[in-house]
């Protein structure tokens, strides 16, 4: 027997339609940890995977985590019968006489972000978790949460997690210093940008931090607070005005756009809309938040995200280390249980008595400014043309970041050799190489702005190589415009989208002079050259195998050449399109070579800096 991968998923069978079924899917992705636990319960180590912190905190990382949807579970009245553990563990974690203590906090530790969980599951279930210590260990757990809050948390949405700390100790009674939160609070709100959008800290990185964190746990704030506290009604008013924005972020299968940092965290990206139940906020009709939930859900039943005993891996769509972040332990990717706030509204309740309705169509393109992107909806598959944003600290953080498009579908591929210039991937990328074995791409742009639809941005790959790239939606297509002026020749190659790569020789492929189509077995991709000043030669380019987030092996329609030294035009069209949504004729028609003089003219008129780049790298 041939055992398929996907069946290892313990949401594979689940049809995740009421909310019987997410309480299932909670309990059987939580089941397969029990195994795991310690004998003393405070630690959870689920493979030897090393993150950048120590292994007690790592160990802590595997045990808090799953509180984010069992505490709503049981408040919500769902019966969990293994709080015991989760009581026993808190004593002897933070007893320091105890051989599974956790260890002493310090300044940015990983500790303080796993103690948001706690904190937050004392908040909402202290019957299960406070209630049943002893003296000794209520003791010791209040002096341990007390000590943590008084460190240096990260200048970014770590700041929510003293926050989260805070909620508990009120909640229980405990004395503390409110002035601490009301700071980070304040910083906090320094970091708004207005129409709905955060930036997570002060950097140039707008992703999906703004939904799982900022407004996750400013929702869970609002929640929390008295009636009228001002903070609170700010958390839902910023939350009303992100989430027509970030729908445009889900395509009409559930999938999202994959894009940036710890995408590891998986269907944590239905935490935010699970936030907006959590908080009682309709922000868009409840049906709609529902069927963005359940969709999304249900895209991620489909993949094949866990290991033979059902426990989550590291990586995206499949097993996959190289996408990781240095943060990223075993226990990493049950951040994803943030999705679970819902399971705390009775079943009664507007959000699940709603008929889920589809995705709702939305005037596209639909640029943003904020994050520097312009969203495209094409057949089971939202596009994110991008520019403006960078991280420099992550493991393939221009991969991350910097390219040129994202997508649901196609999501985006992290290289693995960089002397590999002639087996890269280079999706949605323009690469330059001076040896032909090292490269150089996108990583940060000198600027960046917004016309309507367009986007413009000026970047180095080298100091004596400066490029202006513009891109632009056109249908399903989308053009991309490089003037480069560079001081000595160059290698450049420049990707389309990644697309599954069949078995054997079996995908079909076809080139023309300035045209690469291929075909594999659910998609078809394109990239043509529409009039450059150079010649360059298309390439069906096979990438080394576990590059791609989605899937495993891909292909990627690419073009190269030889830049000289001097100025030159690239002028490009990218398509991807799944098989089933093709005319008979094909792929729509290429389209045709912009107007350069009119593009210029639009950015002159209306060209706006996008926010993202507003931050000195």
């Amino acid at each position: 027997m041939i055992l398929d991968p996907v069946s290892q998923n313990p949401l594979c069978s689940n049809p995740l339609v009421t909310r019987d079924d997410v309480a299932e899917a909670l309990l059987d992705l939580f089941d397969p940890l029990l195994p795991y636990f310690s004998n003393g319960n405070a630690r959870v180590r689920l493979d030897a995977v090393a993150a950048h912190f120590d292994r007690a905190a790592a160990d802590l990382e595997g045990f808090a985590r799953p509180l984010w949807g069992l505490a709503p579970f049981a408040a919500g009245g769902g019966d969990f019968p293994h709080w015991h553990r989760f009581a026993q563990g808190l004593a002897n974690g933070t007893d320091p006489a105890h051989p599974e203590f956790w260890g002493r906090v310090r300044d940015k530790d990983q500790r303080l972000v796993e103690l948001a969980a706690i904190g937050f599951a004392l908040c909402l279930v202290p019957q299960h978790l406070w209630d049943p210590q002893s003296a000794a260990a209520k003791a010791n757990i209040a002096a341990y949460l007390l000590d943590a809050r008084r460190y240096d948390y990260a200048a970014n949405n770590w700041k929510f997690f003293r926050v989260m700390v805070d909620l508990a100790l009120e909640r229980l009674g405990i004395d503390f210093d409110r002035a601490l939160s009301e700071t980070y609070l304040d910083e906090l709100d320094g970091f708004y940008l207005g129409e709905g959008w955060y930036r997570d800290g002060n950097e140039r990185r707008i992703d999906h931090y703004i939904a799982f964190a900022m407004h996750f746990y400013g929702l869970i704030h609002a929640r929390l607070s008295p009636p009228g506290d001002p903070r609170g009604l700010r958390f839902r008013e910023r939350a009303r005005a992100f989430a027509p924005d970030f729908r445009a972020w889900f395509d009409a299968d559930g999938g999202t756009l994959a894009f940036g940092r710890s995408m590891t965290y998986r269907f944590a990206c239905a935490g935010f809309w699970g936030a907006l139940a959590f908080a009682e906020e309709e922000a868009l009709p409840w049906g709609a938040v529902k069927g963005l939930y359940l969709r999304h859900l249900r895209w991620w039943a489909e993949r094949p995200i866990a290991f033979g005993d059902g426990v989550l891996s590291i990586g995206y769509g499949y097993p996959q280390l190289s996408m990781s972040e240095s943060y990223n332990s075993g226990g990493s990717p049950y951040w994803a249980f943030k999705a679970f706030l819902p399971l705390m509204l009775p079943a009664a309740h507007p959000f699940w008595t709603a008929p889920e309705t589809p995705l709702a169509d939305a005037p596209l393109p639909r640029p943003q400014r904020h994050p520097g992107m312009v969203l495209l909806q094409t057949p089971g598959n939202v596009v994110a043309l991008s520019s403006g944003q960078q991280n420099l600290a992550m493991r393939a953080g221009p991969e991350k970041y910097a390219k040129f498009a994202y997508a649901s579908r196609y999501g985006f591929s992290v290289e693995m050799d960089e002397r590999g210039f002639e087996t890269a991937a280079f999706d949605n990328t323009l690469a330059f190489s001076e040896d032909g074995l090292h490269y150089r791409v996108r990583e940060t742009n000198e600027t960046a702005e917004i016309a309507g639809d367009a986007l413009r941005a000026r970047w180095r790959p080298f100091t004596d190589v400066e490029v202006e790239t513009t891109l632009v939606p056109a249908g399903a297509w989308h053009l991309r415009i490089h003037r480069i002026r560079s001081a000595r020749p160059l290698a450049i190659a420049e990707g389309g989208f990644a697309i599954e790569r069949g078995e054997g020789d079996a995908d079909r492929v076809e080139t023309t002079a300035d045209r690469v189509e291929v075909e594999g077995p659910h998609d078809v991709a394109a990239i043509v050259d529409l009039g450059s000043s150079v010649a360059r030669r298309p390439v069906a380019q096979k990438p080394l195998p576990n590059t791609n987030l989605v899937v495993s092996k891909t292909s990627v329609a690419q073009l190269r050449g030889d830049l000289p030294a001097g100025e030159t035009l690239l002028v490009t069209a990218v398509v991807a399109l799944p098989r089933a949504a093709l005319a008979e004729g094909g792929l729509p028609p290429v389209p045709a070579m912009p107007d350069l003089a009119a593009l210029d003219a639009r950015f002159a008129r209306d060209g706006r800096t996008v926010s993202a780049i507003e931050v000195a790298p």
